[in-house]
């Protein structure tokens, strides 16, 4: 078994901050930290103080220091933790926008469980259509650019509007962003406003040591290359290009070598089922930080290889393994299944729990709360997606327009959205998934729900809970794969469903 470290110092920050956000008089005092001085919220000034950087402030914000320096030193001796750790990593500015942004919504919106945020934490932004690849699942159905694609400068000014409502993280998708003429001037315009930049790749262009420092240089720092098999044979026949493996490979290595923190993206499918553990080795061997495994997800070209789809006896044993093995390996082992919060809790008697892919802070009891603040599915809550032309979506999985930056401000269509604003309450989800203990950790997968019964609020025909719906869908097969078809296989996207056409 590999020993993990204990006490992780963001656990340690947002679990403090959860608690001292509790009682509405703190909420009301810590208010003045919302506001924005100079164009730099108050917040963001305190945790650079926090951070010993030497920047100058009215007595006030010097006053705000002082107590939220305080209560973490309280609370990191409760805990038996070192507080120059959390010091130390509020060094990072990435890290310091993601803290702004759960304090302004703790402020906002007091506790909320799965915690509300006034902007999302992560975009996921498919950069593109243009893709080298003919992947059998695609989602983004990639091959040729769009011609209604962002110009350079409305993508510079896409930036600059999520730079402003707040967002944390960007991770460019695709389609291949990295063949794009776009890519470096992107990256480096996010990288300048601080906020973390990932990026999604099948891997052929990193295969190219100085194409990685380039990145590098430019301001990634994350990069997640997708390998679906350790069979170059098998890899390259799903993907749809000869090498692609032998490439994806060399960009892994690449990408260690250069420090860039580095995962495997697997989908998981009964064409790759019996590799789990293979994966995992091939991940350990290569020094990865992390492998996920993604939820296959019938959407895009996904919707032809539909069969392949494990089914929730299938998945449930695969997560119980995942948790497993994550236990035994240096690498961390995680899931995109919002399930997989749930198999870490009951694997460990309560003492563990991984509260999202993005994010696993490790095995200690501050974590438990932890979850129910991250709280699994984070679609349309803590995350969203932006299309190629503008649109954006609760997730990339879930072909649901919401509205196009070129008609209205991102933050506007964030914080007024219908569909949105739904799925940020556990309290309105349909089926077994509104009246399961753990929706708060874990809410089922929108998209597959999206996918399957064309409910976004609807039961996740993925979960073990929801075998009896899964059933049901396999006794008329057919009729469901004719429907998923022309849900999520087609463009442009639906209109957003008002709350009554949810429930048909």
């Amino acid at each position: 078994m590999v020993e993990r470290r204990g006490r992780d110092p963001i656990a340690i920050l947002l679990t403090m901050l959860r608690l001292t956000f509790s009682f509405p008089v703190t909420r009301k005092m810590m208010s003045y930290l919302n506001y924005r001085v100079d164009g730099e919220y108050v917040v963001n000034y305190v945790l650079r103080k926090l951070a010993n950087e030497k920047v100058s402030g009215c007595r006030i914000a010097h006053f705000y220091t002082f107590l939220l320096r305080s209560l973490i030193k309280i609370f990191a001796a409760l805990t038996n933790s070192d507080y120059t750790v959390v010091e130390e990593t509020l060094k990072d500015p990435a890290i310091r926008r993601g803290v702004t942004l759960v304090i302004r919504g703790l402020i906002r919106y007091g506790v909320t469980v799965p915690q509300k945020l006034p902007a999302p934490f992560l975009i996921v932004w498919n950069f593109t259509n243009m893709c080298n690849f003919k992947c059998t699942h695609c989602y983004q159905c990639a091959h040729l650019p769009l011609t209604t694609e962002l110009s350079l400068g409305e993508k510079l000014n896409l930036i600059e509007q999520l730079d402003e409502a707040g967002v944390a993280a960007i991770a460019l998708s695709g389609g291949e962003p990295t063949i794009h003429p776009h890519f470096f001037t992107i990256v480096m315009e996010a990288a300048k406003r601080n906020m973390y930049v990932a990026v999604a790749t099948n891997g052929w262009m990193m295969a190219d040591e100085k194409f990685v420092r380039k990145m590098k240089e430019a301001g990634v720092r994350y990069v997640e290359v997708s390998i679906d098999s350790v069979d170059p044979k098998k890899h390259d026949k799903f993907r749809g290009v000869p090498g692609a493996w032998e490439r994806a490979i060399k960009a892994v290595r690449n990408a260690v070598k250069h420090g860039l923190h580095t995962a495997i993206a697997t989908v998981i499918t009964r064409y790759n089922i019996d590799e789990v553990e293979d994966m995992i080795e091939l991940a350990d061997e290569l020094g990865v930080h992390k492998i996920v495994f993604f939820n296959f997800i019938p959407v895009g070209r996904g919707t032809n290889i539909i069969d392949l789809d494990l089914d929730p006896i299938e998945r449930e044993k695969v997560l119980h393994k995942l948790f497993r093995e994550n236990k035994r390996h240096r690498v961390t082992v995680l899931s995109t299944a919002p399930q997989y919060s749930r198999v870490s809790l009951q694997e460990s008697s309560g003492r563990n729990v991984i509260p999202t892919h993005f994010y696993n802070p490790g095995g200690n009891t501050i974590t438990t709360a932890l979850a129910e603040y991250v709280g699994g599915c984070g679609a349309g809550r803590i995350y969203a997606a932006i299309e190629p032309d503008g649109t954006v979506t609760p997730c990339v999985f879930m072909p649901i327009r919401v509205n196009n930056i070129r008609e209205e401000h991102f933050i506007d269509i964030w914080e007024k959205s219908n569909i949105l604003n739904m799925l940020r309450n556990r309290e309105l989800l349909h089926g077994v998934c509104g009246r399961c203990p753990y929706r708060y950790i874990c809410g089922g997968c929108r998209a597959r729900a999206y996918a399957y019964t064309g409910d976004p609020l609807g039961p996740d025909p993925g979960c073990i809970h929801n075998l009896k719906v899964w059933r049901m869908l396999v006794s008329r097969w057919e009729q469901v794969k004719e429907r998923v078809q022309k849900l999520t296989s087609t463009k442009p996207f639906m209109m957003e469903p008002t709350h009554s056409s949810l429930k048909g």
